[in-house]
């Protein structure tokens, strides 16, 4: 049986990583994480991002290669994340379903209070905005 994933938007912008202030549940309120959310049945993963991105800020987004690896989440669930960019440059994501937004440069991912599946993922955060 494969695992079930979750798929995440690593949206780059201006040199910069777009991450969102989870509400809720109590125990990770507050923290950081990237967009996204769980791949519905009859969806692929690129779909689940484009609805999540919809759903989450109000944007559309472009969704491109994976970055880095596949981050276990507990038995039988991963997280997978995509290199991603907004579809109208212009367009402003909107907190809809979190605490707050905000556009991380890369000399600040350090500083950032992530969820640790997120936290894992840094090096890799780091060189997709390097490149």
């Amino acid at each position: 049986m494969s695992a079930r994933v979750i798929v995440g938007a690593a949206i780059v912008r201006g040199g910069a990583l777009l991450a969102q202030q989870r509400a809720y549940p109590p125990d990770v309120a507050g923290l950081w994480e990237l967009p996204g959310g769980r791949v519905e049945t009859g969806e692929t993963e690129p779909e689940a991002l484009r609805r999540e991105c919809v759903e989450e800020l109000g944007v559309e987004v472009l969704v491109g290669d994976r970055v880095g690896v596949d981050v276990p989440l507990r038995a039988n669930l991963v997280l997978r994340v995509y290199a991603a960019e907004l579809a109208d440059p212009a367009a402003e994501p909107k907190p809809l379903e979190h605490k707050g937004l905000r556009w991380i440069r890369p000399d600040a991912l350090d500083r950032v209070r992530w969820l640790p599946a997120d936290l894992e993922l840094l090096p890799h955060l780091r060189s997709l905005l390097a490149a």
